[in-house]
């Protein structure tokens, strides 16, 4: 059995909303990820917040890129 007082605690942020690829736009893991995450172990655990950190800074770096390209783009 997991024992829970050791375990990193889930990024939920009870926001959720999956993009085209199955990552939730509120804590930013895959849909497997959060299928599979009360039953992962620490480890397991670890490498997917390292994941979610690593998806969150390409998302939002995504999105910053987007909203430059939105401003110059020549008005109607």
């Amino acid at each position: 059995m997991i024992n829970a007082e050791n375990l990193p605690e889930s990024p939920c942020v009870r926001n959720c909303c999956l993009n085209d690829d199955d990552i939730c736009l509120g804590c930013f893991r895959s849909l497997d990820e959060i299928r599979l995450w009360s039953a992962a172990d620490k480890p397991t655990r670890e490498l997917v917040l390292q994941r979610v950190a690593e998806r969150r800074a390409g998302i939002l770096q995504l999105r910053r890129l987007g909203s430059i390209y939105v401003e110059q783009l020549p008005e109607a």
